[in-house]
């Protein structure tokens, strides 16, 4: 992922709300969200060059999502993807905090990241750059994307406000958890909008990463557009008491409509 903005503990009804952006390549194969094949309990999509995840759920009530860090033109040519430490969290059974413990003395071997797990209880958040530290996500409104987390960039404004008015509205009381989250519901589409603008910020916001100025202008919309590179999709998670929303919509080259996938995942006791 490249833009997650969440709420933890913020909301009557939902423990953990999410919306979240992942760009890359368009060329990467990639599997669309689905159940994991290799763990029954997981499902998320599936990045089929490395077998890793961006971003994925559990009905045994876990979570992981993870960003690049951007640190310049310097290819980030780490001999382990970050994707993998998706999967490994969700398929297991660490707490959050142990799993980061116990990531702390291979985590530079990864890409830079960015790393956001719940293991049903607590939110944690992890990185390996400048330097490896961990910590709990205290309760409030969030924002991760390619820099320090909670980093005011444009992107993340955007997407935070959304998330805020959103939960703020009637709306965000009126789902049925006995169904799919649906993209046509008025709340849930305003959500896959905020994520789909693409407003380049003015360069008076933008930060400076070490990409050059062009390329900041390029990466500053929520929703990244480009032949090569772009939004290649966006989510959104409802994670309640009983269950967990999850819907994810995809994107072609220059943000051609693709697929979408919708499910609501009750959560398993013990």
């Amino acid at each position: 992922m490249c833009l997650i903005a969440l709420a933890w503990q913020h909301h009557p009804r939902y423990r953990l709300a999410l919306i979240a952006n992942r760009d890359e390549a368009h060329q990467r194969p990639t599997a669309p969200a689905a159940a994991d094949p290799d763990d029954a309990h997981a499902f998320g999509g599936r990045d089929l060059l490395q077998g890793g995840s961006w971003l994925m759920i559990s009905d045994r009530g876990r979570l992981a999502a993870v960003t690049n860090v951007r640190d310049g033109l310097n290819p980030d040519a780490a001999p382990r993807s970050r994707g993998a430490l998706v999967r490994d969290f969700v398929h297991g059974s660490m707490t959050a905090s142990e799993y980061l413990q116990t990531l702390r003395p291979e985590a530079m071997r990864f890409g830079r990241f960015n790393l956001l797990l719940w293991d049903g209880g607590d939110l944690m958040f992890g990185s390996n750059h400048p330097y490896f530290q961990a910590h709990a996500v205290k309760p409030g409104v969030h924002a991760m994307s390619n820099g320090a987390f909670d980093a005011p960039w444009p992107k993340s404004g955007l997407a935070t406000r959304a998330l805020s008015a959103w939960l703020e509205s009637p709306a965000s009381q009126q789902a049925d958890h006995k169904q799919p989250p649906n993209s046509h519901d008025a709340g849930l589409a305003m959500l896959l909008a905020a994520m789909a603008d693409t407003t380049v910020a003015p360069d008076t916001a933008l930060p400076d990463t070490g990409v050059g100025l062009e390329l900041e202008r390029m990466l500053s919309p929520p929703f990244v557009l480009g032949e090569r590179y772009g939004t290649r999709c966006s989510s959104i998670v409802l994670i309640g008491e009983d269950s967990i929303g999850f819907i994810e919509r995809r994107y072609g080259p220059n943000g051609a409509t693709g697929g979408e996938t919708a499910v609501e995942l009750p959560l398993r006791r013990g």
